[in-house]
């Protein structure tokens, strides 16, 4: 088991991404905070973890408020006495359209989940990776930070903050022994793929945007979940300030 006595944080981890790495983790070893806005979905992640054999709580936290994110932070600690691994995977998508026509509401959104959340958890979380010698950071970004498409303005720009902060956090954070890498992802059989095709994702949609990925085919959770798996592991014990595509050649 690579992540044998490791304790992880997965924010975003009632569905999508986020559920596929807080379970894979708990396969591999570690034991989960699963953490979602929606209450329901993270325990019923949890729950399936457990009830699979592994270890896993549940903790509803705003990753856009400080006091959510230190609770979520605290509640590692105080289930499992750690926190080796946190993965901020909590997204926040543009529906496709013009960038004018995105509200201001929409877009403080956007930057909050994406981009004030990574503050936050750096705030809480690596004061506690320091003391413990060393952690594990894992980012979720988005091939739309390196290849970016008219109608995803304001998310692609997230998404590039997400890389550089990724980078710089990385090389402060070495002499701390803590890792810090991020996963692009193409996109992916998620609950925001609707958004991202700007609507309901209609057979001809779908065709055509697998038509510009190499390899045939969307994302699948089990990719990102395995790419994360790899980066929290000992394999990747010399991998810092990496930012992974996760895309089927989308990237090219």
């Amino acid at each position: 088991m690579r992540l044998k006595g490791k304790v992880a944080v997965v924010t975003g981890a009632g569905s999508g991404f986020g559920e596929a790495i807080a379970r894979r983790y708990a396969e591999e070893g570690a034991a989960v905070v699963v953490d979602d806005l929606d209450e329901a979905a993270a325990k019923r992640v949890a729950d399936a973890i457990v009830q699979h054999g592994g270890r896993a709580v549940a903790i509803r936290a705003d990753v856009t408020l400080g006091a959510d994110t230190k609770a979520m932070v605290d509640r590692a600690l105080d289930a499992f006495g750690r926190l080796d691994i946190l993965v901020n995977n909590a997204g926040f998508p543009q529906r496709n359209q013009p960038m004018t026509a995105v509200s201001e509401k929409d877009f403080d959104k956007i930057f909050a989940v994406n981009v004030k959340s990574l503050y936050w958890a750096a705030v809480h979380a690596v004061p506690v990776m320091k003391k413990q010698g060393g952690g594990v950071i894992i980012n979720t970004a988005s091939t739309a930070a390196g290849r970016p498409r008219p109608g995803l303005t304001w998310y692609n720009g997230s998404k590039g903050a997400v890389v550089t902060i990724t980078r710089s956090m990385a090389a402060e954070l070495a002499p701390d022994k803590i890792r810090v890498n991020a996963i692009n992802p193409v996109a992916g059989e998620t609950p925001m793929l609707s958004e991202f095709m700007g609507g309901a994702v209609t057979p001809e949609m779908r065709a055509r945007f697998v038509a510009t990925v190499p390899l045939g085919r969307l994302s699948q959770p089990l990719d990102i979940a395995n790419a994360a798996l790899f980066l929290a592991s000992d394999d990747a014990a010399f991998l810092t300030g990496v930012c992974l595509d996760v895309d089927g050649g989308r990237s090219v």
